[in-house]
């Protein structure tokens, strides 16, 4: 019998030997750097401990559901695929229990997350895997080393003990890379009294307000470098460096608790400073007060009397709510801090235009996704639109499983929810903050969301486009009273909340005063009080004029105070309304205001409509500012213009003549490279583009303008011909064209956005000036109604942006739910009045 079962044993290795040469090409051992996913499927929250397990591709290492390996072999002739299976079971009454699950092989799976859902003490686990041979299902039980090919073994083994594939996008992995700069220990600030307010900051040497550094040195506040895609600055920051040797800044708009991006000049490299927060406490930026970190995850403030009761009002915390299951009532579990995503997700799959883009096209989608569907953006929308909709992961408990539970008194429904962690990674990748584990914007991330959308809709329906409404800017120079009109694209109106108009004021101020009296003689402080502000001082404060910073008035020719009021030109069939709850003390400390606001389930806006000039206003000129010429070249001929050289070296970079791009930046009047590329794009095919730069002396200024007076450069009642040139060739017609320039100062980019939302815009200008000063009801019609329904909102609990929790609640078949992390139930008093970004729906006209 022994000799027969050897002979029967060495057949079997014979045969699985002959069976895998075909194969043996295709199957690789895991490489350092290799991601082996084989705790998610790509198209779907299938996992090991799904009905049908996890099926792992030996050649991409990429995991699939039973429903979803068939594609992958059909696209790409994969054969061979490891089948990995978790079978949970409850321990049986009076098993040896433990913290650390007992599992019966503990080699497979090694690395392998638990389902948190299952306590470790209650269950155990069995993990099973085998080689599947496909399309005919041939399957090779594992571990089974002495019948397989060597490479065949090596490789079933390395997948096995293969780390998580998402343990390599740990914060972690690439900061090891930056080295500490060898000025951080060594660095001796100037005692200069610069202090840093926590918002708006401006280039000291331009009009930049992105892309700012901190000089660590000196307290200086100057753009970075500009990049070819038009993003950056002026790179003043590099030129302050070359004249101080001033060497490490840091990067404004990245000051987190946890660090900061800071780079040295001198290394030519980002770098780290252990020191950041000493040396930005020289400038008045407190770093160690800005979060705090509690055991149980959430961040919040050390102060929790200030969020009197948010807690459990906004979560429902006292009531018995009922869970509800099925499709569109699935939660997401938080990864850590992840309750922002989960919030803005949920409620973007609640609107029609978002699922039917990415649910409704999921075949099409999955059918044409790249060989690796894990980075593909349509992809993984469509993953979770299908996961939160299809009802396939939110399943009510079984008859015989609630009567268990009822049994052992433990009536505990577990709703488990999906696990995002393939999406999280692929939208936060290369984003500095939303690629953390902190708690991060909600807003700011919404913003993120709707970018990507649009980056990723080139060509196709963008769902976005039901957020995006145009906003009509009218500046009026305060001494003048003359005024310009400009559109702009926006997909949230952002609401002040002004706690000046709280209807118990009195309340506040008697608060304040005991708050005070308790601090100065170390008392127990007072119950907080929490503003009430009526909604309609909100938007009371939205219609207010608000100061335009550093106004040029091109009727006085100089610098000016300037007012500026926002109106709605279009209404978006969703509407997207921020209270701006959130902001920064002195201290750098992100602030959140205590408040309530009667926010109303209906929201008419037709007094926020725009007009466009009016009758009796006259508009502003149309001037550019002149062009500041140094003071030592006055009077003299100026063959040899001073100008921005870094600029011009920018743009020659780029491949351009050299003295296009000198010609570029003069005339744009030294207003950085963004300004210089667009005249180098809208000037291109002229013949004379790359001739040398010629100037007129100043006794002989060349051709003049009645227009204005000297020093400015008129745009002219027309638009340039050459943008209007630009345009035509794309097919517009001419008098759409140069009506779209007028209506965006004759910037190109806004010109044709114009164009794509404004379709059925009259063409003649007699009809376009009409349209202008004379609005109409009829111009708002069922298609751009002005009257919205409340159908979700976005709560916070805590103190800041940077900390605390997030929840949703989502009117959903006429009853209000609430969305908290991976538990959704039934609401039975949604906290309206205590929300941060609400969600309305346009009611049709009747």
């Amino acid at each position: 019998i022994s000799l027969s079962r050897l002979r029967g044993n060495a057949k079997m290795a014979a045969d699985l030997g002959e069976l895998l040469v075909p194969y043996m090409p295709t199957i690789r051992v895991p490489r350092t750097g290799d991601r082996v996913f084989k705790s998610e499927c790509a198209f779907s929250f299938d996992s090991p401990e799904s009905e049908g397990g996890l099926y792992v591709c030996m050649n991409t290492f990429l995991g699939f559901g039973r429903e979803h390996v068939e594609r992958h072999y059909r696209k790409t002739g994969q054969s061979v695929y490891m089948h990995l299976k978790r079978h949970v079971k409850e321990k049986t009454t009076g098993a040896a229990g433990g913290a650390i699950p007992r599992r019966r092989n503990g080699k497979v799976f090694l690395d392998l997350e638990l389902n948190r859902d299952f306590n470790g003490e209650d269950f155990e686990y069995e993990d099973e895997a085998k080689l599947v041979i496909f399309p005919d299902h041939f399957e090779i039980p594992l571990p089974n080393i002495e019948e397989l090919p060597a490479l065949v073994t090596i490789a079933c083994d390395a997948v096995l003990n293969a780390p998580s594939a998402y343990k390599k996008q740990e914060p972690e992995s690439w900061e090891e890379e930056i080295q500490v700069s060898r000025h951080a220990r060594s660095l001796r600030q100037l005692n200069n009294g610069v202090r840093i307010p926590p918002s708006g900051w401006k280039c000291q040497k331009c009009e930049m307000r992105e892309n700012l550094w901190l000089n660590l040195k000196d307290g200086a506040v100057l753009c970075g470098k500009w990049f070819f895609d038009g993003s950056g600055g002026n790179g003043h920051a590099l030129e302050h460096y070359k004249e101080t040797n001033y060497p490490l800044a840091v990067k404004l708009d990245t000051i987190t608790p946890d660090g900061a991006d800071v780079y040295s000049f001198e290394e030519e490299e980002a770098v780290l400073d252990p020191h950041i927060s000493e040396h930005l406490s020289h400038f008045g930026i407190d770093m160690l007060q800005m979060q705090k970190r509690t055991e149980n995850g959430h961040h919040t403030e050390n102060n929790s009397r200030l969020r009197v009761s948010e807690w459990e009002v906004i979560q429902e915390s006292g009531m018995k709510l009922k869970m509800v299951y099925g499709s569109g009532y699935t939660g997401i579990k938080n990864l850590g801090d992840s309750c922002y995503l989960s919030t803005v997700m949920q409620i973007l799959f609640s609107v029609p235009d978002f699922q039917r883009m990415f649910v409704g096209n999921l075949q099409r989608i999955f059918d044409y996704s790249p060989l690796d569907p894990t980075q593909d953006f349509a992809t993984q929308m469509a993953k979770l639109g299908h996961g939160l909709l299809s009802g396939q992961y939110s399943k009510p408990p079984m008859k015989s499983e609630l009567i268990e539970q009822v049994m052992k008194e433990e009536h505990k429904q577990q709703q488990r929810g999906i696990s995002p962690r393939m999406f999280k990674a692929l939208v936060s990748k290369g984003h500095p903050e939303f690629s953390s584990n902190r708690q991060q914007d909600a807003h700011e991330f919404l913003l993120h969301i709707i970018n990507l959308v649009e980056r990723n809709s080139t060509g196709l329906e963008n769902p976005s486009d039901s957020f995006r409404f145009l906003v009509e800017e009218r500046i009026q120079c305060c001494q003048t009273r003359r005024v310009r009109y400009s559109q702009r694209v926006d997909y949230c109106i952002q609401l002040p909340a002004p706690i000046e108009a709280a209807t118990n004021r009195e309340e506040l101020l008697a608060y304040e005063a005991k708050r005070k009296e308790a601090e100065e003689n170390m008392g127990t402080p007072p119950e907080p009080v929490r503003a009430r502000i009526p909604f309609t001082a909100c938007l009371q404060a939205f219609t207010e004029p608000e100061n335009v910073p550093d106004f040029w008035s091109s009727a006085l020719q100089a610098k000016s105070a300037g007012v500026k009021t926002s109106r709605f030109a279009s209404f978006p069939e969703y509407l997207i309304v921020q209270i701006k709850k959130f902001t920064f003390g002195v201290d750098w400390v992100p602030k959140k205001l205590d408040l309530t606001i009667d926010v109303p389930d209906f929201l008419d806006l037709s007094r926020l409509r725009a007009t466009g000039l009016q009758a009796d206003e006259e508009e502003l000129p149309d001037l550019m500012p002149p062009i500041v010429l140094p003071e030592d070249t006055r009077g003299l001929q100026l063959f040899s213009p001073k100008m921005d050289e870094t600029a011009v070296m920018q743009l020659a970079e780029m491949g351009f003549p050299l003295e296009a791009c000198r010609k570029a930046v003069y005339y744009t009047g030294n207003m950085g490279p963004e300004m210089a590329f667009n005249w180098i794009i809208a000037h291109m095919e002229e013949p004379d583009f790359a001739e040398p730069l010629t100037l007129p002396s100043l006794m002989d200024p060349g051709p003049s303008t009645s227009d204005g007076p000297t020093g400015a450069t008129p745009i002219g009642n027309s638009p340039p011909e050459e943008s209007i040139a630009i345009l035509t060739s794309m097919g517009f017609p001419r008098a759409h064209s140069i009506h779209a320039l007028k209506a965006t100062n004759n910037n190109l980019e806004r010109a044709l956005d114009w164009i794509f939302t404004h379709p059925e815009e009259e063409e003649t200008d007699a009809l376009s000036d009409m349209a202008d000063t004379e609005p109409n009801d009829n111009a708002f019609s069922s298609v751009n109604s002005h009257r919205y329904e409340l159908f979700a909102f976005i709560s916070h609990i805590g103190a800041s942006t940077m900390s605390g929790h997030y929840v949703c609640h989502i009117k959903k078949e006429g009853r209000w739910v609430i969305y908290n992390d991976h538990k959704v139930c039934l609401s039975e008093r949604p906290p309206k009045d205590l929300g941060y970004i609400y969600f309305y729906h346009r009611l049709s006209s009747s």
